[in-house]
């Protein structure tokens, strides 16, 4: 049997918010938009196969082994000339062997010459003799072809006495002709590319506390990061893992071949419902039917569950066995999730061998900066005390059913490939104090790196990127991949509490609810906006309104405001679809709002629904995250874990690369002040300001154009003047 694969060339209605915060699952995924190619696995082509790439699958030899570690999907993206791609050119229609003319036409129905006798009124038939002709529509490959009898795809009508030549009367309908295709076959031979469909998502964030590093996620998000089906209600199949063919013609059925894997439900993604699962299912080659073999039901986030099955069915001892992973649950978006890691098919083992014996990583390793994960490249290289991490965090896991000793780990630097610097990583602190690893034990651990290496602050450049090692080995015959993670350390002009990568969706929800998140930058300096990384969820607040605003700190809590948009030009989230992509939300004609020491960066939004910024859930700092439900009388700190993607944008030397160009305009103040009739605007442009009044709720009261203002009706109180183009609200007293 050849495997053969193609390749063509060419919401819900809430009724009700409550003032409150929340999260939501994704209903895309970012990271996999734009990103791989359009393949139909197994089944057969509903378009025309001309220019088209078809991939026979090779066949694997055992063990069959995957811990995520790497992405092992094969990749679909050969080019005509490569050198295990043919060229093949098929025609519709072949007799003996060979092509039909291009310009013939055949029926299948009996066709005839007609003699009529105009003079008699008579007329006779003589059917044209039989043709044997090989037919393909050319809509499937392999090339399936049907022999049968056709004849001439045309009627001839001769009147004998008359001069005019033969009548000819082409057919058209029940009629074949000729046609070709070129298509180009490709013979995969990569024993490291263990899976022929990527459904699912190869990531490293989405699973809790995985036994390894990397996972294979499982939602209702196709290869290409959307939803199968945009506001589908019913659970229904979606992804689909099918490992390439293996052969196990040389070994013998018995309690010898077993395959095993761990899977987990919900993770940090959403949790699956009881009636969703996940499924394993064997080909059996005789039958040629894919049979259940082991299935988990949906449930809140649990340890790794073990799935063990026995191959032992004669019918499956053959040089095509494979195994297939598929969910059944929601396709309307990122939803439902399980988590697959570990996946062991294995001669030699027995029913009661389902130890996961290994050493590895659990996540990839975060910044090695304190607190944040991106900085400044300016405000780094210009602080004088050191920023590296005094609890940078690791963690391991020892799969072993015995004790591992714990020898020291290591994180190596280096800078355009060249080494910089080195962090040794005590073995005792790796292993939580412990002398040795204990058996099937989890271990996180924290690691001052203040008292060694720093980024090398004298480097030219306006940003700059590092590469980190982080090796963790156990002296074993191991899997050294796992326990080995290479992260970067990127610097340019903004400040980052999140790894990039957005689990869940997140904000308050009320009127004018406001989300602040917390910075306290290494110096002083200016901002001039904010990355944000919205993305879409359940309902589409594409078209919702905020306004984006920065605030003192007031105590540890966002105080008073002072920078606000001009209300009259709000913003709307803005939908990026790349993995780390953020949408630049500059300030108006990007001015400068001077910041020093703690501040807040956030929204103050009209409308109740939550308007999901993504939230980062490896990473908790949800002791920045405040948010505010009742016009900032008071302000509730997160209590959801995770770091909110809002990115404070600075003035830096980065300013002259982006091609900003950054005004700084006459400021405009209020006179006098405390008041209680007129006011007047005193500046450059004063006679022609637009302002409005606004109350500490967030109310309009009065709005205008000119210098001269009437607070004459205002009560007693505080209340903000808005300048149209002006960065800082003013404050104003009313007598």
């Amino acid at each position: 049997m050849k495997f053969i694969l193609t390749f063509l060339v060419f919401g819900f209605t809430l009724l009700g918010f409550a003032q409150d915060e929340s999260e939501g699952p994704l209903m895309t995924n970012p990271q996999l938009h734009n990103k791989v190619a359009n393949v139909e696995l197994f089944g057969k082509s509903t378009n025309p196969i001309d220019s088209t790439f078809f991939y026979i699958t090779d066949v694997l030899t055992l063990p069959f082994f995957d811990d995520f570690s790497t992405n092992k999907f094969q990749v679909y993206n050969a080019q005509p000339n490569d050198p295990n791609v043919t060229e093949e050119e098929h025609f519709a229609i072949l007799e003996n062997g060979q092509p039909t003319p291009a310009s013939e036409t055949y029926s299948i129905q009996q066709t005839y010459k007609r003699v009529v006798d105009v003079a008699n009124g008579t007329s006779t038939d003589e059917n044209f003799d039989t043709i044997f002709l090989d037919y393909s529509s050319l809509e499937v490959y392999p090339i399936e072809r049907e022999t049968g009898p056709y004849f001439p795809g045309y009627i001839l009508i001769d009147t004998i006495d008359f001069p005019n030549p033969v009548d000819t009367i082409f057919l058209t309908e029940d009629i074949i002709q000729q046609d070709s295709a070129t298509i180009f076959v490709v013979q995969i031979d990569n024993q490291d590319q263990l899976w022929l469909d990527s459904r699912a998502y190869h990531n490293y964030h989405l699973a809790k506390d995985p036994w390894t590093l990397g996972v294979a996620s499982f939602d209702g998000l196709n290869e290409n990061g959307y939803p199968y089906s945009f506001g589908a209600g019913m659970s229904q199949t979606a992804d689909v893992l099918t490992a390439k063919p293996v052969d196990l013609s040389g070994n013998v059925p018995g309690d010898s071949v077993y395959l095993s894997f761990l899977v987990q439900p919900e993770g940090f993604g959403d949790v699956p419902e009881d009636g969703d699962s996940l499924t394993c299912e064997i080909y059996n080659p005789t039958t040629d039917e894919w049979q259940w073999a082991w299935s988990l039901n949906g449930s809140p986030t649990t340890d790794f569950q073990v799935g063990h099955i026995a191959i032992d069915n004669p019918e499956l001892f053959a040089n095509n066995f494979q195994f297939r992973f598929k969910n059944h649950g929601s396709i309307a978006g990122s939803l439902d999730h399980f988590h697959l890691d570990f996946v062991n098919l294995r001669a030699n083992s027995a029913f009661d061998d389902t130890l996961f014996a290994e050493f590895a990583l659990v996540y990839p390793p975060n910044t090695l900066l304190n607190e944040f994960s991106r900085v400044p490249w300016d405000h780094y290289k210009n602080s004088t005390d050191n920023k590296m991490s005094d609890s940078w965090e690791v963690v391991v896991r020892n799969g072993y059913d015995i004790q591992k000793n714990n020898p020291d780990g290591e994180v190596e630097i280096s800078h355009g490939g060249t080494a910089e610097g080195t962090f040794s990583l005590v073995g005792q602190t790796l292993s939580g104090g412990d002398i040795n690893y204990a058996p099937f034990s989890t271990y996180f651990s924290l690691h001052d790196l203040s008292g060694g290496y720093q980024f090398d602050k004298t480097k030219p450049g306006n940003k700059q990127i590092f590469d980190v090692k982080t090796g963790v080995a156990i002296p074993v015959q191991d899997l050294s991949i796992n326990d080995t993670a290479f992260t970067t350390q990127e610097f340019y002009n903004y400040y980052a509490y999140d790894d990039g990568t957005a689990e869940r969706a997140y904000g308050p929800t009320g009127n004018q609810a406001r989300l602040a998140i917390q910075y306290t930058p290494y110096e002083a300096g200016s901002v001039i906006g904010a990355y944000m990384h919205f993305v879409p969820s359940v309902n589409d607040v594409s078209n919702d309104l905020f306004v984006l605003t920065i605030w003192e700190d007031n105590n540890g809590k966002p105080g008073d405001v002072i920078y606000q948009d001009d209300l009259f030009e709000p913003r709307t989230p803005f939908y990026e679809i790349e993995h780390n992509k953020f949408f630049p939300y500059y300030f108006k004609d990007y001015q400068k709002v001077p910041v020093s020491g703690t501040f807040y960066i956030g929204w103050r939004q009209f409308d109740a629904r939550r308007l999901n910024i993504g939230l980062d859930k490896n990473i908790d700092n949800s002791q920045h995250t405040y948010f505010s439900v009742d016009q900032e009388a008071s302000w509730i700190q997160s209590s959801i874990p995770g770091s909110v993607m809002i990115r404070p944008i600075f003035s830096t030397a980065m300013d002259v690369e982006l091609g900003i160009d950054f005004q700084e305009p006459e400021l405009i103040s209020l006179y006098p002040n405390p008041a209680s009739d007129m006011v007047t605007l005193q500046g450059a442009n004063a006679d022609n300001a637009k302002w409005q009044i606004i109350d500490l709720t967030g109310k309009i009261l009065n709005k205008g154009i000119g210098k001269e203002v009437n607070v004459s009706e205002l009560n007693t109180g505080i209340y903000l003047v808005q300048i149209e183009g002006q960065a800082k609200a003013l404050r104003l007293v009313k007598k």
